[in-house]
């Protein structure tokens, strides 16, 4: 049984794939051909928007999971933060290969969707999720003002 010759040169329906960032609306996002040549800057611009979106729905679950695990410390809390994570999981990676394409504009939209997300989650989430819970190195934090 012989094998079939393998060819090591690209195949004529793949697209070129970059190593650097790239700018121009001719690029493959997520799925084959998508958004693709076919209808110009209009779906460059609505791939963008569905990377942006992605990117900022992954800031608001991280926020609403940190919430609903500081608010309860139930079995259903804790179904419900392990749900909203692998929401966030899925999503995060989703984004990560959009940013494998290395378009510029896709990396400046997941740029501005985390910035989106993180402004939406930490501006009208109410309760305690709304503080910013950066690390401060070991140190205690500040202790709230006593009246």
């Amino acid at each position: 049984m012989e094998m079939p010759p393998v060819s090591m040169g690209p195949m004529p329906d793949m697209p070129a794939m970059h190593t650097a960032f790239f700018w121009g609306h001719r690029v493959q996002v997520l799925f084959y051909n998508w958004p693709g040549e076919r209808d110009g800057v209009g779906m460059y611009i609505i791939c963008l928007l569905v990377v942006l979106v992605l990117a900022a729905l992954v800031e608001v679950l991280s926020a609403t999971s940190r919430g609903i695990s500081r608010r309860s410390r139930d079995s259903n809390a804790l179904l419900m933060t392990t749900g909203v994570h692998a929401v966030k999981m899925g999503l995060s990676y989703l984004v990560m290969l959009a940013i494998m394409s290395f378009n510029g504009g896709v990396f400046l939209a997941v740029l501005a969707g985390h910035a989106a997300g993180f402004l939406l989650s930490r501006r009208w989430m109410p309760g305690p999720s709304a503080r910013d819970d950066v690390p401060t190195n070991g140190a205690l934090p500040p202790s709230d003002p006593k009246p």
